[in-house]
């Protein structure tokens, strides 16, 4: 049992500042991937329909990989899974290496999928934040990790920068970067501190409720779907800003200024994000990320020059940012310690199945919808709305509520 209290959170200041670092150390593959993949993908696919398909393609990965993961560092530990993680990520992007050394659309898909592998591992950073910390401590810890993005947003398009034409190949200097970036930033874990679930006793009655009845509890459903809407919505606008920003006339050099932008805006309000849920309360820090998201596409639906996408995309992240850690938030509190082995994974694969859909819908809006890429992006943009209007619903019916004693 932990008897970790509010006065006593050394273990879990330890835990985050390993975690911190992974996010920033690590995480910076994840922008490097998702400036170069769409632009690689539009080169490699025998159809423009398909070139956001390596990212919806680490995605569904990431998806198709949560519940195992979850269950696997239930067993084995959260340092176990990080490091299988990492490990999954040099192996994605040596595969994807090969696909643009041999002009293999294919290959550099199944590489895609690998790197889901590593991108559900990161997703779990946030939650082992929490495993030794106190209720008080929690949203903070999750703040300061997703915080560590930061650096990640800084490193990863700088490295893209000076990798993407550093080869004859285009991009392949930057997926051989992310290799390195992955077998480094592994031994990172070796500093983690977090036990391992206590083994389950054979025969013994399951302990707390059941995935059935967790999903049916008012809370983690409200915050399953808000969580999903914000992540969605957030890479459906992503994936598409490099194909757009290129398409209007703009360097790649643009586009990845532009998504490093967006990346700062996703993690700097982490350092305060914590402390206004705390101080406002969980429903209103959603709340408010849901209306930056609806900002963000007013924005993007008013022009096409760099400053409409800059603004977009920054009121992007802040939106994802809120919405996201509010949902993370809201779900760690309405489970136990037994139960977390059960709700996060399928919460993880409920999250990137929507970030799935939304990456594959980005590309066949972006390039197949429209008779231009400015009509492409349009459309991207308004398809966010349906999906506002069920989050913030799904907010006001639980603030509805009865609350129990």
């Amino acid at each position: 049992m932990d008897t970790t209290t509010p006065l006593d959170d050394s273990r879990a200041r330890r835990n985050v500042t390993v975690l911190v670092a992974a996010q920033a150390i690590l995480g910076a593959q994840m922008p490097m991937i998702f400036t170069t993949a769409g632009l690689a993908g539009q080169a490699l696919a025998p159809n423009p329909c398909w070139a956001t398909l390596p990212i919806s393609a680490a995605v569904l990965g990431s998806m198709l990989s949560a519940a195992p993961m979850s269950a696997f560092m239930q067993r084995r530990g959260r340092r176990a899974g990080f490091v299988l993680g990492s490990f999954a990520g040099a192996v994605g992007a040596a595969i994807g290496a090969l696909g643009l050394l041999n002009g293999s659309f294919l290959l550099f898909v199944i590489g895609a999928l690998f790197t889901g592998i590593y991108m559900s591992g990161q997703g779990f950073y946030r939650f082992a934040a929490t495993d030794t910390a106190s209720d008080a401590y929690k949203p903070k810890a999750i703040s300061y990790v997703m915080a560590g993005g930061l650096l990640a947003a800084i490193i990863g398009p700088q490295l893209v920068k000076v990798t993407a034409e550093s080869m004859v190949v285009p991009f392949l200097g930057t997926y051989l970067g992310v290799i390195v970036v992955n077998l480094v930033g592994m031994w990172l874990f070796a500093f983690l501190d977090i036990p391992k679930p206590p083994a389950p006793v054979k025969g013994a009655q399951i302990v707390g409720r059941t995935r059935g009845e967790l999903l049916r509890e008012p809370m983690i459903l409200v915050a399953i779907i808000c969580a999903t809407v914000s992540y969605a919505l957030m890479n459906l606008v992503m994936t598409s800003t490099p194909l757009a920003v290129v398409g209007c006339g703009f360097e790649t050099a643009n586009a990845a200024d532009i998504v490093s932008a967006h990346v700062l805006a996703m993690y700097a309000p982490s350092f305060f994000t914590g402390h206004l849920i705390a101080r406002f309360g969980v429903e209103k820090i959603i709340a408010a990320g849901l209306l930056i998201l609806v900002g963000s596409g007013a924005v993007a639906l008013s022009g096409v020059e760099l400053e409409h996408f800059f603004i977009a995309l920054i009121l992007l992240g802040i939106g994802w940012n809120f919405g996201f850690i509010g949902g993370t938030t809201m779900l760690a509190r309405a489970q136990s310690p037994a139960e977390r082995g059960r709700i996060q994974g399928v919460n993880d694969a409920i999250v990137f199945g929507g970030v799935t859909v939304a990456s594959l819908g980005s590309g066949q809006l972006m390039n197949c919808s429209g008779s231009d890429v400015q009509t492409g992006w349009q459309l991207v943009n308004l398809s966010m709305i349906p999906f506002l209007v069920l989050a913030g619903g799904a907010l006001i019916w639980l603030s509805m509520r009865p609350k129990e004693a």
